[in-house]
């Protein structure tokens, strides 16, 4: 509904600020407190120290971060890869048809359920020969992909929708290959969208723990987890501090996918 009124649009602005701050800023600023707290008894946190910090940048914590990076980038490329793959089939093909309604559910199927539920499935599936994956790196992978293969597939179907059909028909009609038409008319004209569905998977995954807190290795554990098992041995200063570093990282890769994201859609 449109709101014409100064007064009314002021009332609903100052809604959403609220709400936001609330949400997003006061936890956000809570965590970067207690990452500098030496002690918090009162109100506010006392004898601010960098130690917690510095102790998430150690040589255990960082290991868990940079498992969830290589996590997050394998995981979040082979969803993009699938998810534009199967968003290029799917739009091939009628909106109504048969093929586009089973690649939608499909592919947003895990979406729709727990993560928990992910993590359980691959433990089940994947538990005994001829395909054992339980204990390996691979079905860490897995799960973050299956958890963020909706996104990218959504992302990108809905891009693909929206080309302009005749683009493509244009250069076949010049002799071009299907193959070439993919590769120097479809998947250029879809690189912004293929470019912040990366993105979108790579910061979900970032900080995924349901699923990969079931089937992580102890030789393979991710930052979330790392974090999960500070808070939950009541080290909140240190989670806190552990968590900071997560947030920073997300938003440099993030920052970085952005600006090339902002190249192709110049391009």
């Amino acid at each position: 509904m449109l709101l014409h009124a100064k007064s009314a649009r002021a009332v609903v602005w100052t809604f959403l600020a609220v709400a936001l701050m609330l949400l997003v800023g006061a936890p956000l600023l809570v965590t970067v407190m207690a990452a500098f707290a030496g002690s918090w008894n009162g109100v506010l946190p006392t004898n601010p120290t960098v130690s917690h910090l510095a102790g998430a940048l150690a040589s255990d914590n960082l290991s868990s971060l940079v498992v969830s990076l290589q996590t997050a980038v394998f995981a979040s490329l082979l969803a993009v890869f699938l998810g534009t793959w199967a968003a290029l089939c799917a739009a091939a093909a009628p909106a109504s048809s048969a093929v586009a309604k089973v690649a939608d559910a499909v592919f947003h199927l895990p979406a729709a359920v727990p993560s928990v539920v992910v993590g359980l499935g691959l433990l089940t599936a994947f538990s005994k020969a001829p395909l054992l994956l339980n204990g390996t790196v691979t079905i860490v992978i897995l799960a973050q992909t299956l958890l963020v293969l909706a996104f990218a597939y959504s992302t990108v179907s809905a891009a693909a929708r929206g080309l302009d059909p005749l683009v493509p028909l244009a250069a076949a009609s010049l002799g071009a290959s299907k193959l070439r038409v993919l590769l120097t008319v479809r998947l250029p004209l879809l690189l912004p969208s293929i470019a912040a569905a990366t993105g979108l998977a790579l910061a979900l995954c970032m900080g995924e723990l349901g699923a990969t807190v079931m089937v992580y290795p102890a030789s393979w554990r991710t930052l979330p987890v790392t974090i999960f098992a500070l808070s939950d041995r009541g080290a909140l200063f240190d989670a806190a501090a552990n968590t900071l570093v997560l947030i920073s990282v997300t938003v440099v890769v993030l920052a970085v996918i952005a600006k090339f994201r902002g190249k192709t859609a110049v391009r």
